[in-house]
């Protein structure tokens, strides 16, 4: 993505992307596992999980605690907790997606911020390993400052620093 002073060209201020897409069976369950997974997250499903609970506990003795009435507790907690695995996974995954797409254009409209960054999902835990112990380096150098307002990219650290060491700064 090219950078410029005011701000990104990238996606974000692409009005064809911001189109809404058809209705269509992915866009359908994306819908209804969002509906889900917000219902299931209120405290009144904790409540409702909770009083089926003491409901089936209570119905022990009238049923002799038979094979059957464990059956039925253990098989719907089962479909529930299988199918909400998935619900919560899909949910998971457009969040996560959405939040790196918000993050991707803080770092492509910010003009020193490196743009290297804006994929880093995508690289191995090697990969990551080596842009940690380049943080923690950017970390110690902006302790030996005492400046909580300094800061440093990817791209120009050492220069950076530098340039920051050497001018005068005006203290707050």
């Amino acid at each position: 993505m090219k950078k410029n002073g005011k701000g990104s060209s990238g996606p974000a201020g692409d009005q064809n992307i911001t189109r809404r897409i058809p209705h269509s069976e992915a866009h359908i369950f994306d819908r209804i596992a969002g509906a889900v997974t917000r219902a299931a997250g209120r405290p009144a499903a904790t409540i409702l999980a909770f009083a089926l609970i003491v409901i089936w506990a209570i119905s022990g003795p009238l049923f002799g605690f038979s094979d059957t009435w464990q059956l039925v507790i253990n098989t719907g907690t089962t479909i529930i907790t299988f199918l909400m695995v998935f619900i919560i996974q899909q949910s998971q995954n457009k969040d996560t997606l959405a939040l790196q797409l918000k993050l991707n254009e803080l770092i492509a409209c910010q003009e020193l911020a490196s743009n290297r960054l804006i994929d880093i999902e995508d690289l191995t835990e090697d990969e990551l390993m080596v842009l940690k112990k380049f943080y923690v380096k950017l970390s110690k150098l902006a302790e030996k400052e005492n400046d909580l307002h300094s800061s440093h990219s990817l791209d120009e650290a050492t220069t950076v620093h530098s340039r920051k060491s050497k001018s005068p700064r005006v203290k707050p």
